[in-house]
């Protein structure tokens, strides 16, 4: 059974800093890849949709507070019924029930989840909220007929050992996050990756019904490229510029941020690769890098400010309190302002979509 590790869910709520306002960028890349899933489907699924079935269960793992949760399940659930329809000729079968499993953190606002789903007459679901760390298992062994996860592969059960500790040579000074510029610290973060991709596959496995699939979008990097040549690196790294600029005019400490790296690391695209290859439970059908509708547009400061307080200011708040939110990003906007960052020279990030079927 799946731990409840302490985690940081996305703002919760649905006021103007919520994740549930602030999170189109990951739904324009969940719509981008939305008839490659569809096609994926009805190709690669492998199990008979026949009356035998009975209930067709789905998971989401990670799935926030929406709206992006819902209408990824409702795409799946609609190729599910074209492909039972093209695998029997039309015939007339006995609909399935379906069952849907909205898993993320223990703290994460299931109240605003549950709040705000489709209207009942819309929904062709059960639902159903798992609380637990999806880097165990939270579901009985061979329920689930498909899996789903987006943008959520990058965050880690932990904070790597010694990353926080000043005698370390791992020791992430001066930095809130692993941006790839200190070598140990980078290494610290990889060995925890790769333990973590391995307890998130190893659950999926026991999870999965033979012949089911998983599906996974996220983002990596480009091999070669570390992360603070990039959009997200440099405005991760202005953060915690601007938390520094806050510790001198004393509202905070440099002791409190030396304390304080971000659980998230961004592993390069082969090394994605190398961890799912060695789960023997599952079948790669697809893994390629696939474009963001946004990559290539120059978002505004706002945009980028309210997106990364959405994700963020939960962790931060429980690290350096409440009060620091607002000053912190306002401080952010002002320094964006003065430093605007140049998206033309930034490295881009790899949008990735995967595409795993059971043994």
């Amino acid at each position: 059974m799946s731990a409840f590790p302490r985690s940081y869910p996305m703002s919760g709520g649905d006021d103007q800093h919520s994740y549930i306002n602030n999170s189109s960028y990951q739904i324009a890349a969940i719509n981008s890849v939305g008839e490659k899933t569809r096609q994926c489907i009805i190709e690669k699924l492998d199990l008979p949709l026949n009356s035998d079935l009975g209930t067709f269960r789905i998971a989401d793992y990670g799935c926030s507070i929406g709206p992006n949760t819902f209408h990824v399940v409702q795409s799946i659930i609609d190729a599910v019924k074209f492909k039972q329809l093209e695998d029997y000729n039309g015939k007339s079968l006995t609909p399935f029930e379906y069952q849907v499993f909205f898993n993320d953190q223990p703290n994460n606002d299931f109240n605003t989840l549950f709040r705000t789903q489709p209207p009942s007459s819309e929904l062709e679901y059960f639902l159903a909220g798992v609380p637990g760390s999806f880097h165990g298992q939270v579901l009985p062994r061979n329920t689930v007929h498909i899996g789903h996860t987006s943008y959520t592969t990058h965050w880690l059960s932990n904070v790597p050992e010694h990353v926080d500790d000043k005698n370390s040579p791992a020791w992430n000074k001066n930095y809130i996050q692993c941006n790839n510029s200190i070598e140990e610290v980078t290494k610290s973060y990889k060995v925890q990756f790769t333990k973590d991709m391995k307890l998130f596959l190893e659950a999926r496995a026991e999870e999965i019904v033979p012949g089911g699939l998983m599906i996974v979008l996220g983002q990596c990097l480009p091999d070669g490229v570390p992360l603070f040549k990039t959009v997200q690196g440099i405005l991760v790294d202005t953060i915690g510029d601007c938390l520094m600029d806050m510790a001198k005019s004393g509202l905070t400490s440099e002791e409190k941020i030396g304390l304080f790296t971000l659980p998230a690391c961004f592993p390069q695209f082969s090394e994605l690769k190398t961890e799912i290859e060695k789960n023997r439970s599952f079948t790669i059908e697809t893994m390629e890098s696939v474009r963001h509708p946004l990559e290539d547009i120059p978002l505004s400061n706002n945009f980028l400010i309210a997106m990364f307080r959405a994700i963020l200011s939960t962790i931060i708040k429980e690290h350096f309190g409440e009060d620091v939110i607002d000053e912190l990003f306002d401080r952010v906007a002002k320094k964006l302002a003065k430093y605007p960052i140049d998206f033309k020279g930034c490295e881009k990030n790899v949008t990735y979509f995967i595409l795993l079927k059971r043994k």
